[in-house]
């Protein structure tokens, strides 16, 4: 198979980060994969150390008038059965060289959130990386035949050193990981700790909404016991280092920091949002709490805190679900029966509708 695999944005998320871990995953599996990618020193550098020579474009905005004619003549070249493009901008771009008259290759659109799905009139079919995703998508009224579900995979982080975090000893050790937005929750986490006495808390993420939980940490009185620790490139050190991971996210349509903590081997409390409402079987492999409610919050950690072999066991269960499910090789090999399904030689095979 000849995949092309088309991300036009230069944030560092989610979507952004499991592209950089599935383009090289396709790769090992024997693929032959074309990575094509807003320009980033960082990204490009990351890719050719795993092996991938990144083409790299502007993807700027409607005035970019060099992405298109440069996307299509590397597609033309690379000659791919199948091209994915990641997200609106690169799908829009993706689309433009799709349409022109002679092109065989089929093009999927490959979403990560709730989008507008005008952007991907131009894709032969649509994935999302969750069941719910792909309800949505087909109850925007795209066909069920062409729409599907991708499972995302995360790094094995097991067997980390644990990372030093700022935590007195003793204390229990919470952690939540990701971006410091309003959507991650992370101002309902600071309420929730103001209700479990002893408890550090580290923030591994950077993001606009650092100054405002700063203040809200010190409205609190638990700003002492807070440690916000920027971008960092060690998750699996700092989940090492952690008694509880928390995910408190009102808004997180997948939630591979959940899969990160199955993967290490921590037991995982989170808010009911789309993504760990349906990852996290409540009790068994995790524990869900409402959205927006600090207090359940809190009573969740403190009871995983006070009753360790119940942490244990959650952990223990989480971890086999990460090895089932959301490991690497699972998951490509999904990826990999999906694409020869859809690929323009398998147009006769029966639609993948997983």
């Amino acid at each position: 198979m000849r995949i092309a695999q088309v991300m036009g944005s230069a944030a560092l998320g989610g979507a952004e980060a499991f592209y950089e871990r599935l383009v090289p995953a396709l790769a090992r599996a024997g693929e032959t994969v074309l990575a094509v990618t807003r320009r980033d020193p960082g990204r490009a550098e990351r890719l050719r150390a795993a092996g991938i020579a990144p083409v790299e474009l502007p993807f700027g905005n409607h005035l970019d008038f060099v992405t298109g004619r440069r996307l299509a003549a590397a597609l033309d070249e690379f000659r791919p059965d199948v091209v994915m493009s990641w997200m609106n901008r690169a799908t829009g771009y993706a689309g433009q060289a799709r349409l022109r008259p002679g092109v065989g290759w089929t093009l999927v659109g490959r979403l990560g959130g709730y989008y507008d799905l005008r952007h991907y009139r131009a894709c032969d079919h649509l994935a999302g990386n969750t069941r719910d995703l792909r309800d949505w998508i087909i109850g925007q009224g795209w066909p069920a035949e062409r729409a599907h579900h991708l499972p995302n995979f995360a790094a094995d982080l097991a067997g980390a050193a644990p990372a030093a975090l700022p935590a007195p000893d003793g204390a229990p050790r919470l952690l939540a990981l990701g971006r410091l937005h309003a959507n991650k929750g992370f101002d309902v986490l600071l309420r929730a700790l103001a209700l479990l006495p002893g408890a550090h808390l580290s923030i591994g993420g950077e993001g606009p909404e650092r100054a405002a939980l700063r203040r809200l940490a010190g409205a609190l009185g638990v700003a002492e016991r807070v440690s916000v620790l920027g971008w960092r490139e060690d998750a699996g050190a700092l989940l090492a280092a952690c008694d509880v991971f928390v995910c408190p996210s009102r808004h997180e349509p997948l939630g591979n920091v959940v899969l990160e903590a199955w993967s290490a081997g921590r037991p995982v409390v989170a808010a009911a949002a789309q993504g760990p409402g349906e990852l996290i079987v409540d009790g068994v492999t995790g524990l869900l709490v409402p959205r927006e409610a600090p207090a359940p919050l809190a009573a969740a950690i403190a009871g995983l805190l006070a009753d360790r072999s119940r942490a244990a066991a959650l952990a223990a269960a989480g971890r086999a679900e990460f090895e089932r499910a959301h490991a690497e090789r699972p998951v490509i090999a999904r990826w990999r029966e999906f694409l020869r399904a859809i690929a323009p030689l398998r147009a006769s095979a029966m639609p993948v509708t997983a």
